[in-house]
């Protein structure tokens, strides 16, 4: 099982190859690439004419220093009920998958649509999801990368407390996957978010089962707020996560998405930072194998 962190956790403040060196020298297998900065109009490079070339120079410079991109995650929010600002989120996910697929990734993460009121509109949602993954599933054979949906939740406006969204639930998680039916659809449970809905993630993890689930977001919260903090910072318990893992026969890779794990660090404590989460995914990891 390869260990692997998203490239966030710098939080912008090193280029994509010193990001990618630092999580190198950690002591990280793999990287997952966040290509969340691809919304459209931004200056990402990856939006310009050269953006293949770019892509793969990072990949020559990864492959160089003994690390491989194993994940990305695609731009987001995926829909937000704008016809033509859809149609150009659509196409900036297609690209997304591209590059993830140029730097070697497996999988992307591509956020399900959720831009309505799921207590409302859920049979909707569903169908819009069917849907929207069918259309992206023929680039994901294109380009030989799996899209993975993700579980997710929704504010109530008033009381700022977490609901209910597309996937929030392992039925509907597995429900989705099922539906749509290809081998280019997978699932990322993403553990903070679930812990945010309540449920019992061992017993989520064992529902998905080894088939549905191949890709992971890794990170803490309180129960309350979306932390994206390091494992053993809040209340999650992870040993239990880890055991359930081990129940199941995980395939997939152990990806950290806690890249708030890092905020309050000046720039030049960051790469102690990572490494200290690099040591707590090898603890997990051991959990998980032995």
């Amino acid at each position: 099982m390869r260990l692997s962190t998203t490239t966030g956790i710098t939080r912008n403040l090193f280029s994509h190859k010193e990001t990618i060196k630092i999580l190198a020298d950690a002591g990280f297998d793999a990287y997952d690439i966040s290509l969340t900065e691809m919304k459209p109009g931004s200056s990402s490079p990856f939006l310009k004419d050269t953006y293949l070339e770019y892509a793969k120079e990072l990949r020559d410079f990864a492959d160089s220093i003994g690390i491989v991109c194993n994940q990305a995650h695609a731009p987001f929010h995926s829909t937000s009920g704008d016809e033509k600002a859809d149609a150009e989120m659509f196409r900036s996910i297609v690209r997304s998958m591209e590059v993830a697929a140029v730097m070697g990734a497996d999988i992307i993460v591509v956020h399900p649509v959720q831009h309505l009121c799921y207590a409302e509109y859920r049979e909707e949602l569903f169908e819009m999801n069917v849907d929207f993954y069918n259309r992206l599933i023929p680039y994901g054979e294109k380009f030989g990368i799996k899209i993975a949906t993700e579980n997710m939740w929704q504010w109530f406006s008033e009381e700022h407390t977490p609901s209910d969204s597309v996937c929030s639930r392992s039925k509907e998680f597995c429900a989705l996957i099922d539906a749509i039916g290809s081998e280019w659809l997978t699932g990322c449970l993403d553990i903070g978010h679930a812990s945010l809905m309540g449920a019992n993630i061992p017993e989520f993890i064992r529902t998905m089962g080894n088939s549905r689930l191949l890709s992971l977001h890794v990170h803490d919260t309180d129960l309350k707020s979306d932390l994206h903090t390091a494992p053993f910072m809040a209340k999650v318990d992870f040993i239990e996560v880890a055991a359930a893992l081990k129940e199941i026969g995980y395939k997939g890779d152990f990806t950290f998405e806690a890249a708030n794990f890092t905020k309050a660090m000046p720039k030049e404590f960051i790469p102690t930072g990572v490494k200290f989460l690099c040591d707590i995914g090898k603890f997990l990891i051991a959990e998980i194998e032995k």
